[in-house]
């Protein structure tokens, strides 16, 4: 039996993954901190198929839940990315769809009950590319104007998402089981007080976060304790100024639903003419 090479150059290595597609990300390599990703010439970035561990990964319900499964496995597939948890959330959709194409082709299976029907399905086969497409046309607009105020706004990171989800995930756990609990009303209305101010308290911080400097005529202020004030102490219309271009810039970022025409056959077993079918990525049959 021959020994086994313990050192040296490894005789498979020209067998490893290759890329199998070069992406270019929505923020242009944009809003990430030194350090976190490595440019390249052309801006168009080597996505590598998943591995077997990078499948298992996903199947870890605790790592999904905090987010760390997703930030292992873009990393492994895309190692110009050094640290996802500071990737904006811009580019995490169209980096979750590179990896799915390169690992499992460009057609994803989507399944849904045709409405009004009696339990009626109908499959459709989504072309990824064009979604990819879709996310690499858009543009964050990091620069708003509200009255005299010029503000410079950046994307949640990854980490700021997920952390953001899991407080709001637990709140909402906690006022469920609350409202089934056997505790008296008044004790039912505090803990359900306690956890809307915590969830304000979550929107505001992320709304504050956004914010990285504001410009009133020749004065630039960035100092995160000074914006923190100003957003406490600001007219409520510079507040909602900044929140609706967060909702307009998720919008951008947001699948529009796939419009589908019935059959004759489904329109005979009570389908409307045409209906709209959401399009949404769970990460637990995306990447099965």
């Amino acid at each position: 039996m021959p020994e086994i090479e313990r050192s040296g150059a490894n005789p498979l290595q020209k067998y490893f993954r290759q890329p199998k597609i070069y992406i270019s990300l929505p923020s242009g390599g944009q809003y990430y901190p030194d350090g976190a990703i490595e440019m390249t010439e052309n801006k168009e970035f080597p996505v590598y198929a998943m591995t077997a561990r990078d499948e298992l990964a996903f199947k870890t319900p605790d790592a999904l839940l905090n987010g760390q499964s997703t930030v292992d496995v873009i990393q492994s597939c895309i190692p110009n990315i050094k640290n996802a948890w500071s990737m904006p959330t811009v580019d995490v959709d169209a980096v979750l769809v590179a990896i799915r194409i390169a690992t499992y082709g460009e057609k994803l299976d989507l399944s849904t009950k045709i409405p009004n029907t009696a339990g009626l399905e109908k499959t459709f086969a989504l072309d990824l590319r064009m979604v990819l497409d879709k996310f690499s046309s858009v543009e964050f607009n990091d620069t708003i104007t509200i009255d005299e105020f010029t503000i410079k706004l950046r994307p949640q990171t990854y980490k700021e998402f997920t952390k953001v989800a899991t407080k709001t995930f637990e709140e909402q756990r906690i006022a469920t089981v609350i409202s089934e609990d056997k505790m008296d009303e008044q004790q039912k209305l505090e803990v359900f007080n306690n956890a809307f101010q915590r969830l304000t308290a979550i929107t505001i911080d992320m709304v504050t976060d956004g914010v990285v400097s504001v410009q009133v005529g020749e004065e630039l202020v960035t100092d995160r304790n000074h914006i923190i004030q100003f957003i406490q102490n600001a007219d409520k219309k510079f507040y909602a100024g900044v929140v609706a271009n967060m909702e307009a810039q998720k919008e951008k970022f947001s699948l529009k639903p796939i419009v589908i025409d019935s059959t004759e056959e489904e329109i005979e077993a009570g389908a409307p003419k045409q209906w709209e079918m959401p399009v949404t990525f769970d990460q637990s049959n995306f990447f099965a």
